[in-house]
């Protein structure tokens, strides 16, 4: 079964030099592993992984569509802001950053790939300085877990067997109330990155370090088992349509989704004739 084979390569140490691409053709991370697309077969990479992360980055595209329905267009404020939608933003968010730290399993160089992706978020923040800026995103959080990762590893990896997930859901529910009752008496105006804000603060995509860190570093605790192919083997030959594809280009549609929502709402707009609220 294909548990037994990533097995027997994790047993044989087949995870670095040349035999590492064995088990790089069947992961999936963030950006895609230092191949050629000759070298790349897309059959192989596990499809329940690019599946689920596909299923996150679509409720992500709905749910900023509605947000621009509200402001935009002067929607009824409940088709974004309710308590199913609050809880579910959470939920999802949590799974697509938890899903890159399993890739994170499979990357290469984890400094190097969250480099980029800071990178990357950085001038998302130039582009967004005078329309509705994003401080410190999502992107920006992957791009600090991936090099914190990267230069922390071993001291994550003693984390093993059952004591792990428990460990890293404490320090994430820890570190959310402790975050959540310092931010109130904060009036540090250089703590935001931590989950510290001040009056005024404003961010238009905002998933600081805690407790969300934890959430990535629980999921290359997970990214092992499934890389030394620890789960069912359903896991590794799951296959559906459409969503894997999406997942695998998470991070295109990230940075290209809002201008293409915006053109669909001012579209919407002008073909209805409807005031603009802005």
């Amino acid at each position: 079964t294909p548990a037994e084979i990533w097995r027997r390569h994790a047993k044989r140490g087949l995870c670095e030099g040349k035999e590492r691409i064995i088990l790089c053709r069947t992961a999936t991370s963030f950006f895609s592993c230092s191949m050629s697309e000759s070298d790349r077969q897309p059959g192989a990479r596990i499809q329940s992984i690019d599946a689920l992360r596909g299923l996150c980055v679509i409720l992500m595209v709905i749910h900023h569509f509605l947000l621009d329905l509200v402001v935009i267009l002067d929607a009824p404020e409940w088709l974004f802001y309710n308590p199913v939608f609050n809880f579910l933003h959470y939920v999802f968010a949590g799974c697509f950053i938890m899903l890159s730290g399993v890739s994170s399993r499979f990357s290469r160089s984890n400094i190097k790939r969250g480099a980029k992706v800071f990178a990357i978020a950085m001038l998302l923040t130039l582009v967004t300085w005078k329309i509705d800026i994003i401080v410190f995103g999502v992107l920006h959080l992957l791009g600090f877990c991936m090099m914190f990762y990267g230069l922390t590893h071993r001291f994550w990896d003693r984390l093993k067997g059952a004591p792990a997930p428990l460990i890293y859901t404490a320090l994430i529910v820890l570190s959310a109330i402790a975050v959540n009752v310092l931010d109130r008496s904060n009036e540090l105006k250089w703590l935001w990155p931590f989950g510290l804000t001040y009056s005024g603060f404003s961010s238009a995509d905002y998933f600081p370090i805690f407790p969300w860190v934890f959430v990535f570093l629980l999921g290359t605790w997970l990214g092992e088992l499934i890389r030394d192919g620890k789960l069912p083997a359903r896991f590794y030959t799951f296959s559906v349509p459409f969503f894997p594809s999406v997942g695998r280009k998470a991070l295109l549609i990230y940075i290209t989704h809002q201008p293409v929502l915006y053109a669909v709402t001012f579209g919407i707009a002008y073909l209805s004739g409807r005031q603009v609220t802005l």
